[in-house]
């Protein structure tokens, strides 16, 4: 069998390697091996750095938002509670860029938080009881519809869910009941 030699196709591997670790300091750039371990790390630093750049940028987000704020004399946690009160969905991006760039709009949205904290949360709260109000009279009318339902499918049912809704209803002695039994009891 004649002699295989990887000659050019490993030269190539390591020449890609060692372009990944140009301009990195001493023999990291120059020799194969401590070249390899350097472009490995630096693969895991820029992975792990991606998602930390995210949190940076939020952070300075949120700073220039507070300062934009406080110049309106309002705390950024009061802006942000008033915006979504008012139901204004800006991300903070955006939000951080009408403070740099447009005082004007961005002190427009601080006004219209501060209106929303002052005379929104009395009227939501009062809007939302008349929907759970509304919420709990359909579940009502729901759960008398579905027992309805139920004493007609009670033969379809196994044993065992035939015992729980025995069990909801309070019938004693379910438990050793068979099935013929807990049919009657139930109807």
């Amino acid at each position: 069998m004649t002699r295989v030699k990887g000659g050019s196709i490993s030269k190539t591997r390591r020449r890609k390697v060692l372009k990944q670790a140009k301009g990195y300091f001493g023999s990291k750039h120059r020799l194969y091996k401590t070249a390899q371990e350097q472009v490995f790390h630096s693969g895991e630093y820029a992975y792990r750095d991606r998602r930390a750049n995210k949190r940076n940028f939020r952070k300075l987000w949120i700073t220039r938002i507070n300062a934009g704020c406080r110049e309106n004399d309002i705390s950024y946690s009061k802006f942000i509670n008033g915006l979504n009160i008012a139901g204004i969905d800006i991300n903070r991006k955006m939000l951080s860029e009408l403070a740099i760039d447009d005082a004007a709009s961005f002190t427009n949205l601080v006004n219209i938080a501060k209106e929303a904290l002052k005379s929104g949360k009395k009227a939501t709260l009062k809007e939302d009881k008349v929907v759970e109000k509304e919420i709990k009279n359909d579940k009502s009318e729901t759960t008398k519809e579905t027992k309805k339902v139920e004493e007609k499918d009670y033969s379809k049912m196994t044993l065992a869910e035939l015992k729980n809704i025995a069990k909801e209803q309070g019938i004693k002695g379910y438990s050793s009941m068979k099935k013929d039994e807990l049919l009657s009891n139930l109807k």
